[in-house]
């Protein structure tokens, strides 16, 4: 079932209910969905993979024009070398074996968070996967990679205090257009919603900015199991909130 079809079948299609513009997912739960199956975590990732690959298609289909994943955050750093080197070893793959599927899905691909840390050959395959889909304007995949939001935002900080002391700002002009202008995110819509698949509650320091004013949405499900339908079904719950910005 696609997740046009997902969305026909629950009533909402062309039934007036908001598309959200924005989606990001924090993709949890690999591990524990290896564990299940007694596989070793790398299965899990791998399952993981394919579960990306159903939601950047669904999310076309959907009409979601921008899809952010939380694929590698700055704190991964920290498991075991052997996992951070398959979960590398799956990014390497996904860039070299995805784009053109990114291509005739009319997608364009782009990165943030801190890529200094990346090895050069990723970084360049990024770099390669960028401007192969810069044409896309069906959907635009934005993979988190050393990301975290208080990294992000102490960039920010820093870009806007070397300005000041270059003269080039005035700290009375420092507003949330400025700020949002120096964030990985420059240019791209806030978040509408925000998924977390496997249960778990919590925001694990993604997007805290840009989901400031996001409807929060936390599903059991493991990430592996994650696909169209389930999209549909959080855009379709997101579709019945009310949503007040502050206001009445």
């Amino acid at each position: 079932m696609t997740a046009a079809t997902a969305l026909s079948v629950r009533g909402d299609g062309g039934g007036g209910r908001a598309v959200p513009r924005h989606v990001a997912i924090i993709m949890d739960g690999n591990g524990r969905w290896a564990k299940a199956r007694f596989l070793p975590r790398i299965a899990g990732h791998r399952q993981g993979a394919e579960a990306v690959r159903r939601t950047v298609r669904a999310a076309g289909e959907i009409g979601i024009e921008v899809l952010t994943l939380y694929a590698f955050s700055s704190e991964n750093w920290r498991r075991p070398v052997e996992e951070v080197s398959d979960l590398m070893g799956l990014l390497r793959h996904f860039l070299k074996a995805e784009v053109a599927e990114l291509v005739a899905n009319g997608a364009r691909l782009r990165v943030i968070g801190d890529l200094a840390r990346l090895d050069a050959d990723v970084r360049a395959l990024i770099d390669e996967a960028i401007a192969r889909t810069a044409s896309g304007t069906r959907l635009t995949l934005v993979l988190a990679l050393n990301y975290g939001a208080q990294d992000e935002l102490v960039r920010a900080a820093r870009a806007l205090a070397e300005e000041a002391r270059a003269g080039t700002l005035v700290p009375e002009a420092i507003d949330v257009e400025e700020i949002e202008a120096r964030l990985d995110t420059a240019g791209l819509p806030p978040v509408d919603l925000l998924i977390r698949t496997s249960g778990e509650v919590r925001l694990s320091n993604f997007l805290l900015w840009q989901a400031a004013y996001a409807e929060l949405m936390f599903v059991d499900t493991l990430w592996p199991d994650f696909d169209a339908a389930a999209l549909a079904e959080a855009v379709t719950r997101f579709g019945a909130r009310e949503r007040r910005f502050g206001g009445l």
